[in-house]
């Protein structure tokens, strides 16, 4: 019986509002080449509930490697890194249009999304995943991200046994901490071929136990996990990595098994299934985050029609409202909101650097391009990367 402790951390997963779901190839695929649809099919139906129930899910899906193979009519995973690239240009196309079909069934509209390392370790870049994610959630669509295998080496190094360095993303279990980190997401699940984290291997030990909970992860605990799947190139190893930088963040995670019927359900009700990995430190709000960030390296000076616009409507601050710009900083830089007083209101992430705010103060939108000579926002700060003072 599990004891009350657990089942009522556990009950907390149940107003969980933002999830990422990680697939592996184990769970995509039978023996990394065979598509598993049935498989898949109960997921998305998983999915699609979670959707109805009002949640926001975002999905990272293998598999792109392995269904290519079978596409060209192969089985052999091949060592070669410029196959592995070619088969997963190959199986992409044929992996979103998969789930693009099953959603479909279910009334939703999904949106394919390819990231590398360098995507989210770059801050302007960063940004704008993190806005096109935002709006597609915004949207009522379900995101699908994967990594971009056919310009991404680092993945498809691990498998080889390469090097990686600290921005590899390692057979999407990086990657999906990483967004969900990103995307403030209260839960990462991550769906693989075994149902949890065990005292040891089981497939080597028959007397290894699931270990239901864990408080955050340690060097003991990646030390008992060793070695990458036969079908992708993860392995527990990558799963416990991403859920130590999961939960340092503040995410809890999930290690359930995607093979399972109804194991993401279930552990979403609080059920005792899978292990879940409490985080070690509370998770910061984006809004938090932005508020107490480091010292602001300038400012967006706007008029009283633009205050009234952000305080009352919640709208984005727009060119048109921004009188001067005060200081120098970057895209992406966090920046104060002043009224012409000096007075604070609020602090934001910019879209824009110092010198392309000061050309557009007081122009419409859509004179960006023109001004600029191109257009990448129609705010200097969107809404959702803002915070205004309570007084």
């Amino acid at each position: 019986m599990t004891p009350p402790v657990v089942a009522r951390r556990r009950d907390t997963l149940a107003s969980a509002e933002r999830i990422v779901i990680k697939l592996g190839t184990g769970v995509v695929t039978r023996d990394g080449v065979e598509l598993a649809l049935g498989r898949l099919y109960s997921i998305v139906e998983a999915v699609a509930a979670l959707h109805a129930a009002g949640r926001t899910v975002i999905l990272v899906s293998s598999g792109a490697v392995g269904i290519g193979l079978r596409a060209l009519g192969h089985r052999e995973r091949p060592t070669s890194l410029g196959l592995r690239q070619a088969y997963a240009a190959v199986g992409q196309g044929k992996l979103i249009a998969l789930y693009t079909q099953a959603f479909a069934q279910e009334g939703i509209t999904v949106a394919q999304v390819l990231l590398t390392a360098d995507d989210l370790a770059d801050r302007d870049r960063a940004l704008c995943v993190r806005t096109t994610l935002t709006r597609l959630l915004e949207l009522g669509t379900i995101p699908i991200l994967n990594e971009n295998d056919s310009v991404s080496v680092r993945e498809l190094m691990e498998q080889r046994g390469g090097s990686s360095d600290d921005l590899a993303f390692g057979d999407n279990d990086g990657l999906s901490a990483r967004v969900a980190i990103a995307l403030d997401a209260d839960v990462l699940a991550l769906m693989t071929d075994v149902d949890g984290v065990y005292t040891a291997n089981p497939s080597q030990c028959p007397t290894a136990e699931r270990i239901g909970e864990l408080h955050g992860i340690d060097e003991a605990t990646l030390g008992r996990a060793a070695g990458v799947s036969s079908s992708g190139t993860g392995g527990m190893h990558a799963k416990l990595t991403a859920a130590q930088t999961a939960t340092e963040a503040g995410t809890t995670v999930l290690i359930l098994d995607g093979g399972a019927p109804g194991s993401l359900a279930a552990a979403l009700e609080g059920a005792d299934v899978g292990t879940v990995v409490w985080p070690t430190t509370r998770r910061k709000a984006r809004h938090q985050q932005i508020a107490h960030a480091r010292p602001h390296t300038g400012a967006l000076i706007v008029n009283d029609g633009a205050l009234q616009a952000l305080g009352e409507r919640k709208a984005s601050l727009l060119p048109i409202g921004v009188t001067a710009v005060d200081g120098g900083f970057q895209r992406g830089d966090v920046v104060e909101v002043r009224d012409p007083s000096g007075r604070v209101h609020g602090r934001g992430l910019v879209n824009y650097d110092a010198a392309q705010c000061a050309a557009l103060a007081g122009k419409h939108s859509r004179q960006i391009e023109d001004v600029l000579g191109f257009r990448g926002y129609d705010a200097l700060i969107t809404r959702d990367n803002l915070v205004l003072s309570e007084v």
